[in-house]
């Protein structure tokens, strides 16, 4: 497959490497900020600029020490804090050797990482790389463009290539407004607000010409031309590059594109896509790369596919042969059996937004719209993302073996004449990115007892290397957790006061949050997105019973957190039920509802919680990796067997609740929440309160222990990207 030049786009000048676009826009954005601050200093100006200091054990401690408040009031983001911070921090930090010393050392260590050449994998070669779309990137609270799980997992991909020296590059979008803040009432309802955000004052550069003029992208949407920007993000080694169309030369419609992330208008949702897909071919095209893969994560960049037959049946290829070309280079993992993951437009939608396809495509109009059918021929079925990246794809892929399995079920009728088990739709189970999620306590103590370099990608998938685990005392172990629960709790204790104080509540019920929060009180910890499939409302399905173990003799504490759609009423009623609890004095120093969830809250709870509590309905929860992260800091899971669960629990490193499908919905939420409550009352609660005459809790150590030597090797990046090199990436 070859992404052939197209006279409108002004190509950026070839660089021997051609993932280096837009690398000199970065280092001249870094030399600014660093012609800011003291001499001593300026190496902290291209570490910011590079977003590997977030993997760093180093890298947040450097930049906190500089002025800890500043740094907080700009969500962690070191160009804002290097811009901003008043001239007697920057000058105090230039005159502490240790903190220059620091510094150097993580710009060198990053300049080094930098340096290595890139390796094969698969099919994908330095020269011809992987090209990887996703509709959202999460790296980091500072750059707002993801919205949950799908996008931090993208993110984890692009982390852990550059760990790996893999040639991969990221395409997305800029979103210039992100994904929604949340602030939720007295009552619990959900409010939804949306703030701009200027990327000039981000980890990113605006790519230039040889010109030195912004390289400018020509994409057909709605019965127009709009012209898009892009941003280079630097992710260690791998670059991610975000089209942006919040351009004056853009009409008010045109620039609202990338405004937010899932924008509830259809029309300006499936114009996003058309610009990730589209536009993404056209960046490829004018930086000079022929990706040896296109890597399509969920169905938004779908019209990629589109836009390459289009360029193959505009040189004299037939359709059918074009289609076949462009499909032996494009792999497709799909993350979700939801509907709503799965859009699906009209065929009036799909001509308002890319008219252009009847004039690329003619006759074959009607064939390019089958490909997105479960009946091509049937010109009432309406277009569906996923079918059509099904469809064009070599390869298919679910994120863990029971969503592989869920797939070839959801899909299985785009496969006429095929039995269920020929349906070529595989698993890649997903993984997260060790070094990020790891809490800095936890990654210390295993620093000293597993073997030097442990977290390397040789060793860190191999079993044999966390067998070190069993060796680390149980004191050890139980004073990282003790430390870890003392951390999070203080910073509970601000921010519930902070949030009861902002929604009105009573001082009396505002101060309980201050007051009755215990590092020593067992803390359960439920955060993700707010769906009903998630099942919040399982810890209340029995209100009294709940109640009773928040002020039992060995009683728990409660945080949850998460965002819903901003459409999705019936979502936002789950929180309003948990709200309704707050007349109990019960809950209000036992139970905590954490704001505007985001990657920087969910780092602080899945470290600090003692049991991650998961309740999908199954067979949902095509993955999930928030327990994976919990896992990585010693906190254990209590989780239905969907997802990964299924894969990683062996009864000594967690507890589990059926996984059993069951099309009586009521039904089957009755009996998980009894199965819950029982897992609470009669094993986690006892275990987590058995002490020895040294307060050691002998028996929940050894589950961490477990938890850490089995969730390690299995569910971290390293072996998630070894898969998908072998499996996906290299032609059978």
């Amino acid at each position: 497959m070859t992404v052939r030049p197209n006279e409108e786009v002004r190509q950026v000048n070839r660089q021997a490497d051609p993932l280096s676009a837009g690398a000199r826009d970065i280092r001249r954005a870094a030399q600014i900020l660093a012609s800011r601050v003291p001499g001593r200093l300026a190496p902290l100006a291209e570490v910011a600029y590079n977003f590997s200091w977030t993997w760093r054990p180093d890298g947040e401690p450097v930049f906190r020490s500089i002025d800890a408040y500043r740094w907080r009031l700009c969500r962690q983001n070191p160009v804002r804090l290097l811009q901003e911070a008043p001239e007697e921090s920057l000058e105090r930090a230039a005159m502490t050797p240790s903190l220059v010393a620091r510094a150097e050392a993580l710009r060198d260590a990053m300049e080094a990482d930098k340096g290595r050449p890139l390796r094969e994998a698969g099919d994908a070669t330095a020269e011809h790389p992987v090209a990887f779309f996703c509709a959202e990137f999460g790296l980091h609270r500072s750059l707002p463009v993801y919205s949950g799980g799908l996008g931090v997992l993208a993110g984890d991909i692009l982390k852990e290539a550059s760990d790996r020296a893999l040639p991969l590059m990221g395409i997305g979008l800029m979103y210039r407004q992100g994904y929604f803040h949340q602030r939720v009432d007295a009552g619990g309802w959900q409010h939804e607000y949306w703030y701009g955000t200027d990327p000039e004052r981000r980890a990113c550069a605006r790519i230039t010409g040889g010109d030195g003029l912004p390289l400018v992208l020509k994409v057909p949407v709605w019965e127009e031309e709009l012209a898009a920007h892009v941003w280079r993000v630097d992710v260690g080694k791998t670059p991610l590059f975000l089209l942006d169309t919040d351009l004056p030369e853009n009409t008010p419609k045109q620039r609202f594109i990338t405004a937010r992330l899932y924008e509830g208008n259809r029309q300006i949702r499936l114009a996003q896509y058309a610009l990730l897909g589209v536009g993404g071919v056209k960046l490829l095209e004018a930086l000079g790369i022929e990706p040896g893969i296109i890597h399509m994560n969920e169905g938004h960049p779908a019209a990629a596919t589109l836009e390459l037959v289009g360029r193959e049946v505009a040189r004299g290829i037939p359709f059918k042969e074009a289609c076949d070309r462009v499909s032996r280079r494009v792999v497709f993992t799909t993350h979700t059996p939801v509907p709503a993951g799965n859009e699906t437009y009209t065929r009036e939608e799909v001509e308002q937004v890319m008219p252009h396809l009847n004039a690329q495509f003619g006759m074959n109009v009607e064939s390019v719209l089958g490909l997105g059918r479960y009946e091509p021929g049937n010109p009432h079925e309406p277009f569906g993302m996923t079918a059509l990246a099904i469809r064009m794809s070599r390869s298919t892929n679910g994120v863990s073996r029971i969503h592989g399995e869920v797939s070839r079920r959801l899909w299985h009728s785009l496969f006429p004449g095929r039995s269920l088990e020929q349906v070529p739709i595989r698993h890649v189970t997903n993984g997260v990115h060790m070094s990020s999620w790891i809490g800095p306590a936890m990654r210390r103590l295993l620093d000293q007892y597993l073997p030097r370099g442990w977290h390397a990608a040789e060793q860190i998938t191999d079993p044999d290397t966390w067998k070190a685990v069993d060796d680390i005392p149980d004191e050890d172990i139980w004073a990282v957790r003790r430390a870890a629960s003392k951390r999070l709790v203080g910073w509970v204790r601000s921010k519930t006061v902070t949030d009861r104080l902002t929604r009105g509540d009573t001082m009396e019920y505002v101060m309980k949050a201050a007051n009755a929060f215990d590092p020593d009180v067992l803390t359960l910890g439920f955060a993700r997105r707010v769906a009903t499939y998630k099942r919040l409302h399982l810890l209340i399905q029995d209100r009294e019973r709940f109640l009773r173990l928040l002020e039992g003799p060995r009683p728990m504490q409660l945080l949850y957190a998460g965002k819903a759609h901003p459409n999705d009423d019936e979502a936002k009623r789950l929180i309003v039920q948990f709200f309704g609890l707050k007349s109990d004095p019960r809950t209000g120093g036992r139970v905590a509802f954490m704001e505007d969830y985001d990657m920087g809250l969910a780092g602080i709870l899945t470290a600090g919680c003692d049991v991650w509590v998961n309740l999908p309905r199954p067979p949902l929860e095509a993955s999930g990796t928030s327990g994976m992260k919990a896992a990585f800091s010693g906190t254990l899971n209590l989780s239905v067997l969907d997802g990964w669960w299924a894969e990683a629990y062996d009864g000594s490193n967690g507890w589990a609740i059926d996984g059993t499908e069951d099309p009586n919905a009521e039904a089957k939420d009755a009996r998980d929440a009894a199965a819950l409550f029982d897992l609470l009352e009669r094993e986690v609660i006892p275990l987590y309160y058995d002490r020895d005459l040294q307060g050691i809790p002998r028996g929940w150590v050894a589950r961490i222990k477990a938890s850490l030597r089995t969730i390690g090797p299995r569910f971290c990046a390293t072996r998630m990207l070894d898969e998908y090199v072998r499996d996906i990436y290299t032609t059978n």
